[in-house]
Parts: C-alpha cells; structure tokens; sequence
C-alpha cells in the first residue's frame, strides 16, 4: 500500500478538504483509496459501520472514498470535557479520561494502535490519505508526536504541506514550519498546496518562484477560494446564517461543550430558516423553537446555561408557546436530575435538571454507539428518520412513555426513544442526524411552526455529494495530480533517495 500525508501550517489550513478531494479524485481514478488520521481531537464524531466512533472530518472522507467508514480510518480520538482533559477514544472506543500530561506519557501506546489500523489497512487499500493534526512545527507537542511528522517519519511516507493564503502571512508560514523541522522530516516534504486564494494568480506567480527557489520544493497548486462550501465540519460551528426572508426562526444554545453541530446544517443551509446560534451573554432571541443540542459534559454545559439566564428566558418562550427540542446531552437537560457518580464527563457527580419533563439521567461509563432508524409521528403525521446515538448512561421515567419517535431498526432492540411533552411543545431525543431527512425536516417544521410555507429542504446527502463533486472538480483544475501521483507512487522512502 502507498501512503500519502497531507499536513498543514495551521489548524483549519485545508488538511480535511484536501483529504477528501484527494480521496475522491483518486477513486475515479478507480484506485482503492482510504482516509486515514492517526490522531483527532474533536467534539464532532460519526458512528462506523463497524459500531466505533471516529472523527467527523473521517467519516466525510469515506464518503469521498466511497468506502464505509470504519475505526481504523481514525484509531485515536480526543473529545474534550475540560481545558486541560479528554476522553481518550482507541479503535473506536473510549478508554477513559486524561490530563493532557497523562495523555503525553500514553502516547507510546496510542502509536501502537495507530500502527495495528495502519498495518490492517494496508492488507485492503492500495492507498492511503492520510491527514496530519494541527500544526507539525507545534516545539511543545513534538515530543512523541503520533499526529504529523512522528507518524510520517514512523512510516516513511511523503508529506504535502497546504497553507490558507486567505489569513495573510502564506509565505511566512509555510517557510517558517519547514524550517522548524528537522533534517529527517524536511526531507519527507515533498511539496506545497496554497490553498483559498484570490484574485489574479499572475500576481502571485513571484512569490511562487521565490518560494521554490528558496525551499527547493515545488508548489503543487494553488486552489481558490470556494465561496459557499458547506461540508461537514470537525470543529468550528459555521455561525454566519444570513437570512433575509425568514419563514420560521430558530436558536441553538452554542454550548461549551456543543458536540456534533452538523446536526443542525440541514437547517443552516436552508435559505428560508433563520438558523441563529446564541453565545455566551447572549440573550435568546424571539423566535419559533429553541433547540438545545448534545453536549461532551452535561452537567458544566448546564451550569453555564443557566448562569447566562436561558433557563429563565426557555420558559418565558415557552409560556408564549414556542417550541423546545432537546438532542442527546440536551434530553438529558431537560429532565429533573442528573447523575454522574462515576464522573464520567465530570468531577460534578449530580445536579438538577430544567425540570420540563419528568425524567432523570444516569451518566455510566459504557458509551452508547448505534446506527439507528426509525418513525416519528407528530400530529398524527409520520416521517422516516435516520441517524445515530452517541452518549453515555441512560434516561428514566413517565416523561417517556409519550415517545418522539420509535425505531424500526436498533441493533440494541430498542424500541422508542426520546419523548413529546402532553402540551406537545417540548420534545427529546437521543437520535442525531434528524435534519438529515427532508421528511423527518418538514414534519419538524410544521410541529414547530404549522402552514410556514417551507418547501425548498436540504437533503444533507444530496448537497454533500454535490460539494465533494465541486471540490473534486476543482482540484483537478488547480492541482499537479500527475506531479502528486508520481510522489506517492515513485516514493521508496527517505533513506533510498539518500
């Protein structure tokens, strides 16, 4: 199998992109090709088909490689619960939770997982894009490094390296982390990808000179900047949600610990719903449903969403008849109690809940991770819906036995989930992925906001396919595919060009 690294100069460079444009171009090119990263560290995660938990850039880039995604295309993922700990995930299971120095001295193991997905691998795929984390020239975190070069030196595999000339400073940066890299690792550079520009490309042409000149690699394309590009994303939340004409309103409580907001792209996309997440010292807006999405440690998320007033401000939408939605963490929110006596997500081991529905939560530390499918009915409709449940412990009480939808499809033979309030506006689920759906979208809608007049939906499949197509096309125009294929392919390691 060969192997092919994509690293960047800074987080958020084009590393994710890049991998899944590459992944997709190389599969037209009928090459059995696979994503891989080594490590992750997010709060937005996918469940495999394999029953593990990977991170969503991973996930999106199976779909790119047209393979079902699987723990092995992403062995070590980091979810944070605190500013200086995470949940530590292997081979799509977590582990348990780490101080960030306890996690240094584990990294030794962690290789060792990297390794076994990477050697497994190798026995189905004939290639492998691989993408780096953050940054290579990070001095604090090169010790050990399983993510970038000590991945790539373990390997000896060839490394592109992408720049986003769109912040200002290109040149600096990718000089600057060449030259923080040892002999060893500067020898595995095989090239630059400038990503995000522009403007006239003549004007930069001398600074492209310049810089292969003085670095003695060559530039493998500069691709522009895509406006509009919505693909899943790993860790920003898009906020900008410009919307003129609005038909219904919505605002998401943008969490400390928010975990995964593409939860909530299907609404963001759609031209006609005004999609506003509300952030800290923000009041919340008037507006048709509040939605308060999953959370990495409840009980915190909690506390700070009542110390910002919200609690106080749902109830006030509430009285004047506006709709509430709790997803995973925030089902868990809107019960009576909450209970982490293991301290699963946090040292805080109880709290109250909001008190909107007559269940209490029990956090445990086996994680539960499904793909499910199921019917909703709201207002004597029904819509299929699909997606899947990530969360730890479980919910009891009266409050469920009025549920939000029931599943045809569990692999635990669950038969319901979630709850509708008797007034039949506070609903709850554990299931994500229930805007995915124009169908299970439009009968959330009309429960919300009857008669809206919404019609134009996004199928978050469809539009996906359509981005990974128009990124696709895009680097075949602007990229040095034959140059990119001979470096991975003529590659015989550092020490043979020695």
């Amino acid at each position: 199998m060969k192997t092919l690294m994509v690293q960047g100069t800074t987080s958020d460079a084009g590393k994710s992109t890049l991998v899944a444009a590459l992944c997709r171009v190389f599969v037209e090119q009928g090459i059995k090709v696979a994503p891989f990263k080594p490590q992750n560290m997010a709060l937005n995660s996918a469940v495999t088909e394999d029953g593990g938990e990977i991170g969503r850039a991973q996930a999106l880039q199976a779909i790119a490689a047209k393979v079902a995604s699987r723990v092995d295309f992403n062995p070590i993922l980091l979810k944070p619960n605190s500013d200086t700990g995470a949940q530590v995930i292997i081979h799509g299971k977590a582990i348990s939770n780490m101080e960030a120095q306890a996690y240094h001295d584990y990294k030794k193991v962690a290789m060792d997982a990297v390794l076994t997905s990477q050697q497994r691998l190798s026995e189905e795929f004939e290639l492998l894009v691989v993408e780096g984390a953050g940054s290579p020239a990070e001095i604090n975190l090169r010790a050990g490094d399983i993510a970038n070069m000590g991945y790539a030196e373990a390997v000896d595999c060839p490394v592109i390296i992408i720049a986003d000339i769109d912040k200002g400073g290109v040149f600096a940066h990718l000089v600057g982390t060449l030259a923080l890299l040892s002999e060893s690792e500067q020898a595995l550079v095989k090239g630059f990808v400038i990503n995000r520009f522009r403007g006239d490309i003549g004007l930069l042409q001398g600074g492209l000179d310049w810089l292969e000149e003085y670095t003695g690699k060559p530039v493998l394309g500069v691709l522009p900047y895509l406006h509009d590009l919505a693909l899943d994303a790993e860790d920003a939340v898009a906020i900008d949600n410009q919307v003129s004409q609005a038909k219904i309103k919505i605002a998401i409580l943008l969490l400390p610990h928010i975990s995964n907001h593409t939860d909530f792209d299907a609404l963001r996309l759609n031209p006609h719903i005004d999609t506003n997440y509300v952030r800290h010292t923000q009041a919340i807006p008037d507006v048709d449903l509040i939605i308060i999405p999953g959370s990495k440690n409840v009980i915190s998320d909690l506390t700070f969403l009542n110390n910002e007033g919200w609690g106080e401000q749902i109830k006030r939408h509430l009285r004047y008849g506006g709709k509430l939605l709790g997803i995973c963490g925030g089902l868990q929110m809107l019960g009576t109690d909450i209970f982490d006596p293991d301290g699963v997500e946090s040292k805080q081991t109880q709290c109250k809940g909001l008190g909107f529905a007559d269940l209490v939560t029990h956090l445990g530390q086996q994680k539960v991770l499904t793909q499910a499918e199921g019917v909703i009915t709201l207002q004597g409709q029904q819509a299929k819906v699909s997606g899947y449940e990530i969360h730890a412990g479980s919910s009891q009480g009266p409050a469920l036995e009025q549920p939000f939808l029931k599943f045809t499809q569990h692999p635990n033979n669950v038969a319901q989930d979630g709850f509708i309030s008797k007034d039949n506006c506070i609903a709850g689920t554990y299931l994500h992925g229930l805007f995915d759906s124009s169908a299970a979208t439009q009968l959330i809608l009309d429960w919300v906001l009857p008669n809206s007049g919404i019609s134009q939906l996004i199928d978050i499949d469809t539009h996906r396919e359509q981005q990974l197509t128009r990124l696709a096309t895009m680097c075949k125009e602007h990229l040095d595919l034959d140059k990119i294929t001979q470096i991975y392919q003529n590659w015989e390691g550092v020490k043979h060009e020695r």
